[in-house]
């Protein structure tokens, strides 16, 4: 039994692969000045109530944008199998069938994202990432990883908007029903919303076109499922990609 962590700038995203899927998962807030002992009973615990025996987790995969909390991580996943977790990152990176062009630039969530993507699909793909940023990483079908755009994620628009104006409450992130917004929620929600499906669309075709106009879109992250009813360029919605790839990581590692 594998344990992957995903561990993101908002959400530490955990999940369990046994049988060559993910079997069970759990999301986490990422706190830097939780403990170990303090992340050990929240996951044994969430583990526990998912039925998951944790005395049978053999190997733990970590992939970590955040080296606040990476230690924190690593010392837990040593202490539940009595051997050290693999850590992806550049150190590893060659033994992955990827060709990363900046190795120590790229985030290791978006290896795993390109890594799921090349084992799930013969051809050339796109990953579209909704978490605290949107991504979008470019995959050949070789594993050529041909570039990556950035933009902030849905969340992250919202909080800044509402944190940088007086008179803006913050909204619940759901798609309404018409961009004619009648009151100021309904406004923020149309403009976010909405306007991040543009974002979306305009930046999948862009890539598509770059990529010679063949690719298959995959959208996956916490948010994906807010964007991808209103848009019509993703092929495969799959939240617990990253979680995947982390699995898949294991196979070279």
């Amino acid at each position: 039994m594998l344990l992957v962590f995903d561990i993101g700038n908002t959400d530490i995203v955990g999940g369990i692969h046994e049988r060559g899927r993910i079997q069970a998962t759990f999301r986490l807030r990422s706190i830097a000045k939780k403990t170990e002992d303090e992340y050990a009973a929240t996951i044994s615990s969430l583990l526990g109530e998912r039925g998951i025996d944790v005395t049978a987790i053999e190997r733990v995969v970590i992939s970590s944008v955040v080296p606040a909390l990476t230690a924190t991580i690593v010392a837990f996943a040593r202490s539940l199998c009595g051997r050290e977790p693999l850590l992806i990152g550049p150190d590893s990176y060659d033994k992955l069938p990827l060709d990363l062009p900046s190795p120590r630039e790229i985030g290791t969530d978006l290896v795993a994202n390109a890594l799921a993507a090349f084992r799930k699909t013969e051809g050339p793909a796109i990953i579209a990432d909704f978490g605290t940023a949107l991504t979008f990483t470019a995959v050949r079908g070789d594993g050529k990883v041909l570039g990556v755009a950035i933009a902030p994620g849905l969340g992250t628009a919202i909080d800044s908007l509402t944190r940088n104006t007086a008179q803006l409450p913050s909204v619940e992130l759901v798609a309404p029903p018409t961009v004619l917004g009648t009151d100021t929620v309904m406004s923020i929600r149309a403009g976010v919303v909405h306007g991040y499906a543009g974002l979306v669309s305009h930046l999948v075709a862009r890539m598509k076109s770059e990529m010679g106009g063949k690719a298959k879109v995959f959208a996956t992250g916490g948010l994906c499922e807010i964007i991808a009813p209103l848009v019509d360029c993703f092929d495969s919605v799959e939240r617990n990609l990253t979680l995947d790839g982390l699995a898949f990581a294991a196979d070279y590692l």
